[in-house]
């Protein structure tokens, strides 16, 4: 990481970074979202709930052909996608065997995500019981695919789901001790605890909400359905616990933005969808945090290299700069809300290189 200083501004350059799970929706909303988590990442881990959900080999090759035409459409100049690479993931589903996975990898997917039934956006059709996924489990370990958790318990109290869900994310580990599995979204004391006594090949990854915001923040003086998600912000104990463990600079947690967007009247609505848009703004709120904690040296590493270390891949190519630069978030983008909405932030995305 390169830091420069001058009399009106500074400026930080980092290796590009990677997302490691970010949703872009479908076309015609596919556009705008992929573009702009093109402009800041060169990798992201592409979520498969969609509806239909990304399940076989020619689904995941669609979607990625669809995520690259979404970004180069209309571009001005022309972008060059090859920069930005769209990580492919799979739905896991009861009924997948070895050779069903094994097609999976071969297209090109690197994990599969396990999503319990009805915790989040277009989960009705999740796993109900982990016994019925234990193949699909093993197939990947012997692939070496990494298996991604959304591990909340969807009988268990809003606040307690992701405690109550660790037990088996603890029964997977050791029944499948060479699978890589990262635990979605860390959002409590208890899953930062329970990451740290797993082995090694159980990694977190860390949003941007999850680590700055809590429950006052979502309900406190008003109701901020913008902030409203799956796993829920939760209280001031559970987001010291992940500041701290982000702050150490434990290499087992990662940035997964969990960007989530919905139109403003599917949040503002009477049954307010799940999700928080944070993509426009995660970079430069992160840039805030550690720098506020006197660590910004460890932002590199939070973005551009634990991701990779965990997932098997060398740093990106090419770099990002961010320069320290108030701007205030817009109302909103992309038809969204953006997290943050009509804040002044004090540093921003400068250029890509």
């Amino acid at each position: 990481m390169a830091e420069l200083r001058t009399k009106t501004k500074r400026t930080l350059e980092i290796s590009l970074p990677d997302d490691f799970h970010v949703h872009l929706r479908q076309p015609p909303l596919l556009q705008a979202y992929a573009r702009r988590t093109a402009d800041h990442f060169g990798r992201a881990l592409i979520m498969p709930n969609t509806a239909p959900p990304i399940v076989t080999p020619e689904e995941v090759t669609a979607y990625r052909s669809q995520i690259l035409a979404a970004i180069d459409a209309g571009a001005s100049p022309p972008r060059e996608s090859a920069r930005f690479v769209p990580l492919m993931t799979f739905k896991v589903e009861p009924s997948m065997d070895r050779i069903a996975v094994a097609a999976l990898k071969q297209v090109g997917a690197i994990a599969g995500k396990y999503y319990p039934k009805g915790v989040t956006t277009n989960s009705e059709e999740g796993i109900a019981e982990i016994e019925t996924a234990m193949e699909a489990f093993a197939a990947m370990e012997a692939e070496g695919l990494v298996l991604c958790v959304h591990a909340e318990e969807p009988g268990a109290e809003i606040l307690d789901r992701e405690r109550a869900f660790l037990p088996y994310v603890a029964r997977i580990a050791a029944t499948f001790p060479h699978l890589r599995i990262v635990v979605e979204h860390l959002s409590s004391a208890a899953g930062v605890e329970a990451v740290l006594l797993l082995p090694e090949n159980v990694a977190a990854t860390v949003t941007v909400h999850h680590l700055l915001f809590t429950l006052d923040d979502m309900l406190g003086s008003h109701l901020n359905p913008h902030l409203y998600c799956k796993p829920v912000v939760k209280g001031m104990r559970d987001r010291a616990a992940i500041q701290r463990v982000v702050l150490e600079g434990n290499r087992r947690f990662f940035f997964g933005s969990d960007s989530a967007p919905h139109p403003r009247a599917a949040k503002e609505g009477a049954t307010g969808a799940a999700g928080v848009y944070s993509m426009p703004v995660s970079l430069s709120l992160l840039a805030e945090f550690f720098e506020r904690h006197g660590e910004i040296e460890r932002l590199e590493s939070f973005v551009s290299r634990f991701g990779a270390l965990f997932y098997g891949f060398p740093p990106n190519e090419g770099s990002l700069r961010l320069e320290q630069s108030s701007w205030e978030v817009p109302a909103e983008l992309d038809g969204v809300v953006p997290l943050c909405a009509g804040r002044q932030l004090s540093w921003r995305v400068a250029e890509v290189s």
